[in-house]
């Protein structure tokens, strides 16, 4: 095991080394260079760099993969070799053999699935980067009637494994850096590693879970799983099992069922991070059941973040400056404050909420809109663009790793969607600072069941 560590580790040496080459050649190649010459040396670099990180993240699994599935809604500003490989981190996972999972059950729960569980699928119904997930049967406690559950394992040495890999997580943030030069990775990748260290303890996923099942108890469309603590440990967590659709199948739909599904999923984002204080920050399709009418499950609830009153002050702030009241001087006030945009920035008042108000484009204005995949794709290429001059003076704080999330993995599955309607009367329901009336048949449901609350 020792062995294919240094294995790891060596392969990601390799590969920043790889990247350093490009970079290093392609700086002494510039030096004469015209402008033009300059532009195709970068794009040169840029296609190298993708070659180079999807040969070797295509092998790597781990925390690596996370971080390459958490990059990966960066999708639409990436070369195609990148996004390939990005694409094949989301959608590949090594499957676990029936008697490693068995020897996790037993260890964990003190008997061979057969003895725990009245009935267990040896063969795996889902898989992740650090577990995958089995269907189960057993007796509820209070009805004595048979249950279906979901009992996630987690592959055995991948604490381990995450462990070498965040050793050279590090590399990675100088890829990132050198693919795209406007971002400044540093607390982006601690903020990162910190959460992929807390996704390996099951127990603290169970209680993230259990929090946010019990905020949304009784909910008119959104569903979260109920965890059985008594099945649950440090390396297995079992749930209420839930039967429904995929993201693929929710996009055969017709529009009103994914305009349903769009609201859902923006509400669910934005009550739990005004109300809960917390964000479910692994927006991505695998984490979604859809049932038709708009009601959805939200599975996996291992990357939570969970804000501070200081951080959630500064998020109203800045969503009431920038989308409200459209007021420049408080917005450019609060960035700086925030540190996201350095305060001797060449740059004039105007031109920074100018900036920043793209993200926030879509609740500006009270008016019926479609999201779409060119919005979610200029979001990238505005934050990364690295001839914008505000870009070079703006950078993502530790506090807004999280909420980046939102805009740019968020906004691209709406976008995906091409979701419709008037989101900003939807948010002045979910903003604290403005608490508007409901403005559709969704938002009608959910006050009644707060007033329930």
């Amino acid at each position: 095991m020792r062995r294919s560590w240094a294995g790891r580790s060596a392969k990601v040496a390799k590969l920043g080394a790889k990247v350093g080459a490009v970079h290093a050649s392609t700086a002494a190649r510039k030096v004469f260079a015209s402008t033009e010459r300059r532009i195709e040396l970068d794009e040169h670099r840029r296609l190298r760099t993708a070659n180079a990180v999807a040969e070797e993240l295509g092998h790597m699994k781990g925390a690596l993969m996370k971080l390459g599935q958490m990059a990966s809604y960066l999708d639409e500003g990436l070369p195609e070799p990148l996004r390939m490989a990005l694409a094949q981190l989301r959608s590949s996972a090594p499957p676990m053999s029936p008697e490693l999972a068995a020897g996790v059950i037993e260890a964990e729960l003190g008997g061979r699935p057969h003895e725990v569980f009245l009935e267990w699928d040896p063969e795996p119904i889902a898989a992740a980067s650090i577990g995958q997930v089995h269907r189960a049967l057993v007796v509820d406690p209070d009805s004595g009637e048979q249950r279906a559950v979901a009992v996630k394992v987690q592959y055995p040495g991948v604490d381990q494994a995450i462990e070498a890999d965040l050793r050279n997580a590090d590399m990675l943030g100088m890829i990132l850096k050198q693919g795209f030069g406007g971002l400044e990775p540093d607390e982006m990748v601690a903020e990162i590693k910190e959460r992929l260290t807390e996704e390996l303890d099951y127990r603290r996923e169970a209680r993230n879970q259990s929090e946010f099942a019990e905020f949304y108890r009784d909910h008119p469309y959104i569903h979260v799983p109920a965890v059985i603590p008594e099945l649950s440990t440090g390396r297995v967590l079992t749930t209420e099992l839930v039967n429904g659709h995929t993201w693929d199948e929710l996009l055969t739909w017709d529009q009103r069922e994914r305009d349903l599904a769009g609201e859902t999923i923006f509400r669910f984002v934005f009550r739990s991070l005004y109300r809960m204080s917390a964000f479910n920050g692994d927006p991505h399709p695998g984490n979604y059941l859809f049932h038709g009418d708009g009601r959805v499950t939200f599975l996996d609830f291992g990357l939570v973040k969970h804000f501070t009153d200081e951080e959630i002050t500064t998020f109203k702030a800045m969503v009431k400056s920038a989308a409200v009241d459209h007021d420049a001087a408080e917005f450019r006030s609060i960035v700086e404050r925030a540190g996201m945009l350095r305060p001797d920035a060449p740059a004039t008042t105007e031109d920074v909420g100018e900036y920043f108000s793209h993200f926030y484009e879509p609740v500006r204005l009270d008016r019926e809109m479609t999201w779409s995949g060119e919005y979610a794709s200029s979001i990238v290429r505005h934050t990364f663009d690295r001839s914008s001059p505000i870009s070079q003076y703006a950078t993502v704080p530790k506090a807004f790793v999280f909420i980046q999330r939102i805009n740019l993995g968020l906004y691209a599955l709406l976008g995906q969607l091409q979701a419709t309607g008037n989101y900003r009367r939807i948010a002045e329901e979910l903003w604290p600072f403005v608490d508007g009336p409901p403005s559709t048949p969704a938002g009608e449901a959910e006050a009644e069941w707060l007033a329930r609350r």
